[in-house]
């Protein structure tokens, strides 16, 4: 299923590529907490792979972390691969949803607000996998489900109130609670999904929505408008925002909802669930009680029913 317009992605992301830097405050917090994660881990990852890069934050960062030797950076988007390309790490331009990778290319794989752009994410995963070697980690941060929901009501408010209908302005984001599955399906091993708030604070809806266009996080849903959308609009959906979530001080909030993928690809090594039955102790005596057959109650009390 194709929910998102990948061309769009790569133009915003090209747009967004002149001044990154301006904006890229939340590509720089999420890799920071991602690569926190690393810290915990005692070996060292040879070659790593940087994937949906923008323009080099991780590698900017990395240093600070240690334990990881070649990292190449990969982009859907030219402009921003050249931007990070001028870090001198390997770069090239890559589109997450066809990696160009050799199976057992890296020992660690590193995404960073990239994934929720991709229509076919399980798709994405397996490749991902492909290219680690065995043992090898992945680690991912996208944005979430909750991500823009203040945005999102007062979008559909205002379109409500002047056209009568809906039609779809903001992306379509991942759960946490479907995350871990999908590393499963995609034959990763002892997956964890967390999540993350951040919360920022614009003086005004109209300053939101230009931070957001210059992260290249402009609506590319494929069943967009493609006609424009009327000045109008955006003027009621800025009062509605601000009628509906301005803070004290009058300035506007927005949230962003960050799921967290640790995983590992299989090896020998990792820890292994045991096989029913093979526990050498049982759990009623450990809790000092009386185990029974499944279905025998001690106690089966009074009937259920209305009194």
């Amino acid at each position: 299923m194709l929910v998102f317009d990948r061309a769009a992605v790569r133009a915003h992301r090209e747009r967004a590529a002149a001044r990154w830097p301006q904006h890229d405050f939340l590509k720089r917090a999420v890799a920071g907490r991602l690569l926190d994660r690393l810290r915990d881990v005692t070996w060292r990852f040879e070659r790593a792979l940087d994937l949906g890069c923008h323009g080099g934050t991780v590698a900017e960062l990395l240093p600070e972390v240690g334990g990881v030797g070649t990292l190449v950076q990969a982009d859907l988007s030219p402009a921003m691969a050249r931007r990070a390309a001028a870090n001198g790490r390997p770069t090239l331009v890559a589109d997450e949803e066809a990696l160009p990778f050799a199976p057992d290319s890296f020992d660690l794989a590193l995404s960073v607000l990239s994934l929720h752009w991709v229509n076919d994410l399980p798709g994405t995963l397996i490749q991902v996998n492909r290219c680690l070697k065995p043992d090898g980690l992945f680690l991912g941060a996208l944005l979430g489900g909750d991500s823009l929901h203040e945005l999102r009501v007062a979008l559909m408010e205002a379109e409500t109130e002047l056209s009568g209908g809906l039609s779809p302005r903001i992306s379509p984001f991942a759960e946490v609670r479907d995350c871990g599955g999908l590393l499963q399906r995609a034959g990763f091993a002892l997956p964890v999904v967390d999540s993350d708030t951040i919360t920022v604070t614009y003086a005004d809806p109209l300053a939101l929505m230009r931070e957001l266009r210059g992260m290249g996080e402009a609506n590319a849903v494929r069943e967009r408008r493609r006609s424009g959308t009327p000045a109008a609009l955006f003027a009621r959906a800025a009062e509605r925002y601000a009628e509906r979530f301005a803070q004290p001080d009058g300035r506007i909030p927005l949230t962003f909802q960050v799921l967290y993928l640790t995983a590992w690809t299989p090896h020998e090594t990792q820890p292994q669930p045991m096989r029913p039955g093979s526990a050498r102790a049982r759990l009623a005596e450990a809790l000092d009680t009386v185990e029974r057959p499944a279905g025998d109650r001690a106690d089966p009390g009074p009937p259920h029913g209305r009194g």
